[in-house]
């Protein structure tokens, strides 16, 4: 087996979304392997002169994995053939020991939009592998496979991924197949093995006989490889260290990936964890910016006016009018403005799936246009303007974002081309600071996470800069 450090990077990734990228890059840096995400796929000289602002890096510390940010799971397989060649052929000039393509733990895709067979037909053109290992189990995340169905647990219940509350209601997506086996057979012509969990128990000798035939099978077919626990993670990541290319071999699947790989890299004494799980103190002044319409997201901000955060609601119905748009935005951006030189801020377009906000907004686009439809990211380019103008009188607050598509637009409208971790919070939703082109904002301490993750106490951990699980019960927070 070879080690990290005869890669000068580990692993390259590109992630499906925005916020399922930060997650990657958490579980990398966390587990030992310094890692940045870019918003763009870089060059040899960005990746050779990127530096890390983190003060808790010691000085020489050097970039050993990266990442680019994608929109992929958006996207139709025609947009794909579009849109993402170019960025595996220059990710691919960048040499590395592996190339992960990330997709969400909850593998929402279809093979109308974020079709991952269709996508990993194009990557292989780029990393060409013997056989492409799928890993979407993720314990940290409350997500396991078994038998290749997918489960995710919601508080204290654990669903199979058909039966799940949300995603089996995705509007877009909608997860109606938990064996993954079946939900790919709609996307691709390649072959789906599997390396199921009584046969990971039997230990190596069954393993070697799963990998043989994966391997004697031409077509370079997916390997799904169950996960429940740690030591289910250790042995994958000693099958994708052990039976894989030398350079470039591509991997599938959710942040388990890193999990399964830094697992037995740690196993072996190969690799150390980094300790960043220390408190950067409190924010001087927070600013939340909302865009996910889901329930968890719908209990943060409920958490976060309850502990003294002002709140502003955006009119979204104003916002589809192009009579009252502006004047709606300049409302929002000279309220906030103003509030946050003494109170913390959560602004936001909707309390939940449920808010009716959501059905007036349709509506009142219908009869302004005859469609009651609009793109997914129409809001969240709108709020990326608006937290831009917000933050050019107030660029020293902290800021969390939370909706995939408003991450994004956010992080474009505020210049910034790559992230890194300063301080975990919730799994997959680390505390982060920008590298930004526009200065005023270089630096500035953003989190930025999928409507999905974090606890109720999310938001109140961002501004005391402390894991939320450090965080109990709601306090009064003001401007001291």
């Amino acid at each position: 087996m070879d080690k990290p450090d005869q890669h000068e990077i580990y692993l390259s990734y590109y992630g499906d979304d925005f916020t399922g990228s930060t997650d990657v890059m958490e579980s990398l840096t966390l587990n030992g392997l310094p890692a940045a995400l870019f918003l763009q796929p870089p060059g040899i000289n960005e990746i050779n002169n990127f530096r890390f602002k983190n003060s808790s890096f010691p000085a020489e510390t050097r970039l050993r994995a990266f990442g680019v940010a994608g929109v992929s799971r958006s996207m139709t397989p025609d947009q794909m053939n579009e849109e993402l060649p170019h960025i595996f052929k220059k990710i691919s000039k960048i040499r590395s020991r592996f190339f992960h393509y990330k997709v969400c733990s909850t593998f929402d895709s279809s093979p109308e939009i974020g079709n991952i067979g269709h996508a990993i037909d194009l990557a292989l053109k780029y990393f060409p592998s013997q056989y492409v290992p799928l890993i979407v189990g993720a314990p940290d995340l409350n997500r396991f496979c078994v038998f290749g169905n997918l489960f995710a647990r919601v508080d204290t219940t654990t669903y199979r991924l058909d039966r799940h509350p949300t995603m089996s209601k995705h509007p877009i997506t909608p997860m109606n197949e938990s064996d993954l086996r079946l939900h790919l057979k709609n996307q691709t012509n390649r072959d789906v093995h599997l390396l199921d969990i009584l046969t990971i128990e039997d230990g190596d000798d069954e393993i070697e006989k799963i990998l043989q035939q994966t391997k004697d099978n031409l077509s370079a077919p997916f390997l799904l490889i169950d996960i429940i626990n740690k030591e289910h993670l250790v042995k994958a990541g000693k099958v994708m260290l052990l039976h894989s290319n030398a350079e470039n071999q591509l991997l599938v699947g959710s942040s388990g990936v890193e999990n399964a790989l830094t697992a037995y890299l740690q196993d072996t004494k190969v690799l150390s964890r980094f300790d960043l799980n220390v408190s950067v103190g409190q924010a001087s002044k927070m600013l939340v910016m909302a865009g996910s319409c889901s329930p968890i997201t719908h209990k943060q901000i409920d958490w976060a006016i309850n502990a003294g955060f002002e709140r502003i609601r955006i009119d979204s119905e104003k916002l589809v009018d192009p009579d009252t748009r502006e004047q709606e935005i300049l409302r929002v951006v000279l309220t906030a403005t103003q509030l946050l030189h003494h109170k913390h801020v959560v602004v936001f377009t909707a309390l939940g799936p449920e808010d009716e906000a959501i059905a007036k907004t349709h509506t009142k686009l219908k009869a302004l246009t005859g469609n009651s439809c609009f793109p997914a990211d129409y809001l969240a380019k709108i709020q990326g303007q608006i937290l831009y103008r917000i933050l050019e009188e107030h660029s020293d607050a902290r800021v969390t974002v939370a909706g995939g598509d408003t991450s994004g637009h956010v992080a474009k409208a505020l210049g910034i081309y790559a992230l890194e971790v300063l301080t975990p919070i919730a799994p997959g939703a680390p505390l982060c600071i920008a590298h930004s082109k526009n200065k005023k904002f270089d630096g500035l301490e953003i989190a930025l996470k999928g409507g999905q993750c974090g606890d109720e106490n999310y938001f109140e951990s961002i501004y005391m800069g402390t894991n939320q699980r450090l965080t109990i019960d709601p306090v009064l927070l003001s401007i001291q």
